[in-house]
């Protein structure tokens, strides 16, 4: 066979059971579960895949076992670089018993994403993770284990729900800037059930010591765009702000270059913590202070808790809530004397 040729035929499990001189049976077993065959036929056969460049069929693998071993993951914005963590901690647990995970992004809206879970599920998903917020109709009747991941609106208490601690992360952000001496802060949100809860616990927090908060964009979306418009409303209507605290990463960055625009500078003029602690703000040239939201470990939960349902250990719902830490950079100081 020549595998630089695009024509030729693509091996079989037939020929690799004729080149290592056992049955067809015994390659699959091979495949699926190889401590039940001897180390000699089992390297036999291992030998004569990697020759011939054997690739097994996933989807003769689903007729035979019912199972596809794939997870779908809706999320609702490829630029939210928070998804980039979660799917890492998801595949950690996934990949040794041999499951992939089957990706849709919905974009904001119930119907999206809806759709988007519908057409996993049309793919025989065994399991199903949503990034997104859900509503009733896209959780109720999946028909698989069904795990949502991060805090969302409307969650139903038999759906499980694996999350960051968003109330205590945005404590922590307020817990900061009130340490350095800030007493007029703007908060940039959004509508998201994630946003509400960081911006439950930064009010809640600066109340508790006097301190008001000016909040933009609760009803708004958390991209760069939105925290770019929301920083610049903000900047309008009160310029004495000392601190900005974005409800992600993804609208600190706007927030930055509504901050440039105006000729101020980060932290000299305005301090600004993000959250999600994302590879961006991890960066030198940002080097952004954001409370991280340890979204790899969401995922690990979140596969876990799927396979747990899979497997049949676990019947009842779960809830598990993941401690954030703040992760101090450059872009918070004391506020300058004005």
């Amino acid at each position: 066979m020549n595998p630089r040729n695009p024509q030729a035929r693509r091996p079989t499990i037939y020929d690799v059971a004729k080149l290592a001189g056992v049955s067809p049976s015994l390659v699959s077993l091979v495949l699926q579960n190889p401590d039940r065959v001897s180390d000699k036929r089992r390297e036999a056969v291992r030998s004569a895949i990697a020759e011939l460049g054997y690739r097994p069929s996933r989807a003769a693998t689903t007729l035979a076992s019912s199972r596809t071993k794939s997870i779908g993951l809706v999320i609702d914005d490829y630029r939210n670089l928070w998804f980039v963590d979660l799917l890492r901690g998801m595949e950690s647990v996934l990949t040794e018993p041999g499951f992939q995970v089957m990706l849709a992004d919905s974009r904001p809206g119930e119907n999206r994403i809806k759709e988007a879970a519908d057409g996993l599920l049309a793919m025989h998903v065994d399991g199903l993770v949503i990034a997104a917020e859900p509503g009733a109709t896209v959780l109720s009747g999946t028909g698989v284990p069904t795990v949502v991941a991060g805090w969302r609106h409307d969650v139903p208490a038999e759906a499980s729900l694996i999350t960051n601690d968003d109330d205590g992360g945005g404590a922590m952000a307020a817990d900061h800037l009130l340490r350095l001496g800030h007493r007029s802060v703007g908060h940039l949100s959004g509508s998201g059930g994630a946003a509400a809860h960081r911006r439950a616990g930064f009010e809640g927090r600066l109340q508790q010591v006097g301190v008001g908060v000016l909040i933009v964009g609760e009803e708004g979306g958390t991209s760069e765009e939105d925290g770019y418009a929301s920083t610049c409303w903000l900047l309008d209507h009160h310029p004495e702000v000392t601190a900005i605290f974005a409800a992600n990463d993804t609208m600190a960055f706007g927030a930055l270059g509504a901050l440039k625009a105006r000729g101020l500078a980060v932290p000299e003029d305005v301090s600004l913590i993000g959250y999600d602690n994302s590879s961006l703000a991890k960066s030198r040239y940002l080097d952004l202070t954001s409370v991280d939201n340890r979204s790899d470990l969401v995922g690990v939960g979140v596969a876990k808790a799927l396979l747990d349902q899979i497997q049949g250990n676990v019947v009842d719902s779960q809830r598990k809530l993941i401690d954030p830490a703040l992760v101090v950079r450059s872009t918070t100081a004391v506020p300058a004397a004005r």
